[in-house]
């Protein structure tokens, strides 16, 4: 996979993700928001935990905090 980030963009704050209505939203730091249906929530939350698994054999340094 093609590299595809920019460190100044990158954020050690979780988001947190609530269900309203049928759908899941889920906030972010600095304002950023999506929502989606919970099929789609299901499947990003599979992905970025594999996604995060990975990068955390990627690092030299500890894992983020959890802070």
């Amino acid at each position: 996979m093609t590299q595809r980030y920019a460190l100044g963009s990158t954020h050690n704050q979780p988001g947190k993700a609530n269900a309203e209505a049928g759908v899941v939203l889920l906030d972010g730091p600095h304002g950023i928001a999506i929502t989606m249906t919970p099929y789609a929530a299901l499947e990003t939350g599979k992905s970025l935990m594999e996604a995060a698994a990975i990068a955390q054999t990627q690092i030299s340094e500890p894992p983020y905090d959890r802070a």
